[in-house]
């Protein structure tokens, strides 16, 4: 059933050109994924799906008493208001009828206004929507329901709005970033709900796993032109890479053909019979065709990494509390050369103050944190960069100098780095304030490292960057041979960088986990429920030290670093594979192809069996 026809719609501002003539349908139970690049209008698309917005021309044709919901990126809600205010401020007719009846049990001396709310009750079966509105508001974590949205979170704002919109029963539910602010058990409860509903879905989301596990089907605007892939995520890598070489190919059928016709036109007498003309009409066609050329520029990621001592961040029974709450509690660690760690725990246990505490803009209650004389910081926070009114982009970089040096003695001018970056020399002169959420913290991103950090954090830096800027962000964190430590909920970027996690379980516990998000959930999963609670950290701090006495210092560090290495041949290996696809491969192609093939699944094999080998001493 086709719910929704977006039909040739375009938006500008001013000069800037965001699409044009753009097409799609929005068909019963499908969940679509909107991929784009920063800077393409996705969140306009979505603002002119919702109603927010309209577009310049064209128009969007939305089906008769359909219901649409829009969860934004930043949701408004009137912080006066209480959870259970705004809820029933909400535009659902049957929570009107319980808001009466909830009204009427507090005055159970009006025995007629009862009647009518218990009448009301019944006629409309709002019994069992009252049911499904408590358990919603339960298993999204919002169980005080007077508390004022003034002192929420921005991802318990995140839950009460996302709340409003599954209350709400809409034919169509459209998201903007959903994951964002979500902790990763709730983005993990997200994930399961849309995959088992028959909700349709049209978002917009980076979270990669996301979009594997909840989407079938994903559109893509790439340099003005909609592309449809019936599938998920993979399917979506797997389809796209065959069309841009598909695309390649014709454009090179269409140059020799150009060629061809450019001598014929070059030849020809002044007088042109009218099966010459129609030629000719062909020939400025496949010119179009020979002179089409792909903007596949990519942010060129690289810096001058101070140099690192052997003495980098070490922390001595360090302690923090606000009030009652302990962060931490006599938290031990030395931090390693090619650390690559990532933080996880749910919303409220400390991450962030952790985060405060090594940078020193929180200072512990108790104990010692020491910092290397080499060690140079480079922090990416939340909170983005700082907008000031009226500030162009190269000013932002201009701050620190006209020219940066780079790595090997060389330096670059600031104009030539935002390039790399991805603004081109007009963008450059853009007021800050105007560039797209995704456009800001790539610029953010920038400001970092020119300052040439040898130990790196990153404070969610996956919000509101598309998907190609990730994929060269990691290549590039992958390669970082200084201290990396990652705040996240993208659980694909963390798979992908990290090699073990500091779980933050609350209560001031913090354990160190050897591996990556997927490990630790397939080993928490497998634990009995109430030990979560029941080890302490003496316990902990035991385990810690028996393993470590089975393993050197060495055989800890290969065995942390192997485990990541493994699942980074294994993607090479499936990125390889896809090649094979091609069916314009000539033989001496595909030998080299699969001589390339061998030598990874060889090198897999070697680091799975030397895996092997280490876990076995760690067990005996």
């Amino acid at each position: 059933m086709n719910y929704l026809n977006v039909e040739n719609i375009s938006k500008s501002y001013g000069e800037l050109v965001l699409f044009k003539n753009l097409s799609f349908s929005i068909h019963k139970d499908q969940k679509i994924a909107f991929v784009a690049k920063n800077g393409s209008g996705k969140t306009s698309i979505l603002n002119i799906l919702s109603g927010k917005d309209t577009p310049d021309e064209g128009q969007v044709v939305v089906r008769k008493g359909l219901r649409l919901a829009f969860l934004d990126q930043e949701p408004d809600l009137d912080p006066k208001l209480t959870i259970e205010e705004t809820i029933f401020a909400s535009d659902i007719p049957v929570l009107k009828i319980i808001e009466a009846y909830e009204n009427a049990l507090k005055n159970p001396e009006d025995t007629e206004a009862y009647q009518l709310a218990f009448e009301a009750m019944d006629r409309n079966n709002a019994w069992e929507f009252e049911t499904q509105y408590q358990q919603t508001l339960s298993q999204l974590k919002l169980d005080d329901l007077s508390t004022k949205v003034s002192t929420l979170s921005g991802g318990q704002k995140k839950r009460l709005a996302l709340a409003q919109a599954l209350l709400s029963k809409p034919d169509i539910l459209i998201l903007d970033e959903p994951t964002n602010h979500l902790d990763l058990e709730m983005i993990e409860w997200l994930e399961d709900y849309f995959a088992k509903t028959q909700q349709t879905l049209f978002m917009v989301t980076h979270d990669r796993y996301f979009l594997e596990r909840v989407c079938n089907e994903i559109i893509e605007l790439d340099q003005g032109q909609l592309y449809t892939y019936k599938g998920n995520y993979s399917y979506y890598l797997e389809k796209k890479e065959a069309r841009i070489e598909n695309e390649a190919i014709e454009t090179g059928k269409a140059k020799q053909l150009f060629k061809k016709e450019l001598d014929w036109m070059r030849r020809q007498p002044k007088a042109r019979t009218t099966k010459s003309k129609s030629r000719i009409d062909d020939f400025f066609e496949i010119k179009s065709k020979a002179h089409k050329r792909r903007k596949d520029h990519q942010v060129q990621l690289e810096i001058n990494m101070e140099r690192l001592g052997s003495k980098i961040i070490e922390f001595h029974n360090v302690s923090k509390a606000f009030k009652d709450k302990k962060i931490l509690d006599g938290f031990d660690y030395t931090f390693k050369k090619g650390e690559r760690i990532g933080i996880i725990g749910k919303n409220g246990t400390g991450k962030s103050t952790f985060l405060n505490l090594l940078t020193g803009s929180v200072q512990a209650d108790g104990g010692k944190i020491v910092l290397g004389e080499t060690v140079k910081i480079g922090y990416y926070t939340q909170g983005g960069i700082t907008v000031k009114p009226q500030q162009k982009v190269i000013d932002v970089i201009r701050a620190y100098g006209d020219y940066i040096p780079l790595a090997k003695g060389r330096q670059i001018s600031a104009q030539q780095l935002l390039e790399r970056f991805l603004f081109d020399r007009k963008k450059q002169y853009d007021f800050v304030e105007k560039l797209s959420g995704g456009e800001q913290k790539r610029l953010y991103l920038c400001t970092v490292l020119i300052q040439n950090p040898n130990v790196l954090i990153l404070d969610e830096p996956t919000n509101d960057l598309d998907i190609v800027t990730l994929n060269v962000l990691e290549d590039f964190l992958m390669d970082f041979p200084g201290v990396l430590l990652v705040v996240s909920h993208d659980r694909y970027f963390m798979d992908k960088i990290v090699d073990h996690l500091f779980v933050f379980r609350g209560d001031g516990v913090v354990d160190d986990f050897p591996g990556n998000y997927s490990d630790f959930r397939a080993y928490d999963s497998s634990q009995p429920k109430q030990a979560e609670t029941i080890e302490t950290t003496d316990n902990t701090k035991a385990i810690k030290q028996n393993e470590a006495a089975k393993l050197s210092y060495n055989e800890q560090k290969e065995y942390k670093n192997l485990e990541s290495k493994i699942r980074s041949l294994e993607l090479d290996k499936k990125a390889l594979e896809a090649k094979f696809n091609n069916p314009e491969l000539s033989q001496d192609e595909i030998n080299k192809l699969s001589e390339e093939l061998q030598v990874i699944i060889d090198t897999i094999e070697e680091k799975e069996l030397r895996w092997f080998e280490l876990s076995e001493k760690l067990e005996n």
